[in-house]
């Protein structure tokens, strides 16, 4: 029975990833919202060079983004050596890097969910409000954001599972460092190299899993019952 117990080096991954996979969904939230808008809303020079770009995550090898990343944010980088020469602050090999990486691995399904939940707004809802004399800020908090919420729980539950499963990018990027950048894929990957490692790893495994369709089925469940309340108040409001 001990042996089915997670040791204090699992328990501390797993809180690291979930510390990881929160602080990459608060990252890349604000920008997301913002893309997400521009790219349904608006027409502008470069919208396709944006959107391309966007998307590179989901079709790029990690190890190539945690790599981009690290010339970017390492500290000789040209943000990395800059924020450290600045303000004293590092990205490369802890636990905040880790959480960019996680964003930026997320950072598409979130965008791709947001854009969608715009798509689908009705325009005339939006141009009715402001008709009747409500402002543009009004109309973002009382019609529009109300309206994209399944879509944002989903892209942000997305994001966050996203993060919580990054390996590639994340061990390229900060490497493999107990208590620090090691997150729940890279403990498993490292009792899979351990000789008897093999429960530790079988532990590891049915966490992440679990997490995972966790995930999934809180965004499924609650993405629902948003659209339902949603549904049921447009029905009252139309009668």
């Amino acid at each position: 029975m001990p042996d089915l117990l997670l040791s204090p080096a699992e328990m501390e991954a797993l809180w690291l990833s979930l510390k990881i996979g929160i602080a990459g969904v608060a990252i890349s939230l604000p920008p997301g919202l913002f893309i997400a808008w521009a790219l349904s809303r608006r027409d502008f020079p470069g919208k396709f060079a944006l959107d391309t770009a966007v998307h590179l995550p989901l079709v790029m090898p990690p190890v190539v983004t945690g790599y981009l990343l690290l010339l970017a944010f390492g500290n000789r980088g040209f943000a990395g050596g800059w924020l450290q020469q600045h303000l004293g602050f590092t990205l490369a090999f802890n636990w905040k890097g880790a959480a960019l990486a996680a964003a930026v691995m997320g950072f598409p399904l979130l965008v791709r969910a947001l854009r969608l939940s715009f798509d689908a707004v009705d325009r005339k809802l939006e141009q009715a409000a402001r008709t009747l004399g409500a402002s543009p800020l009004d109309v973002l908090w009382s019609i529009t954001l109300p309206l994209i919420m399944p879509g944002l729980i989903t892209g942000v539950l997305l994001a966050f599972a996203r993060g919580l499963g990054e390996f590639g990018a994340t061990i390229t990027f900060v490497a493999n460092i107990p208590g620090e950048t090691q997150t729940l894929p890279i403990a498993l990957y490292s009792a899979l190299q351990s000789p008897g490692g093999e429960l530790r790893a079988a532990r590891l495994l049915v966490i992440s899993i679990t997490l995972a369709v966790g995930a999934l089925a809180a965004s499924e469940i609650l993405a629902s019952r948003m659209r339902r309340r949603i549904s049921g108040t447009t029905t009252e409001r139309a009668e």
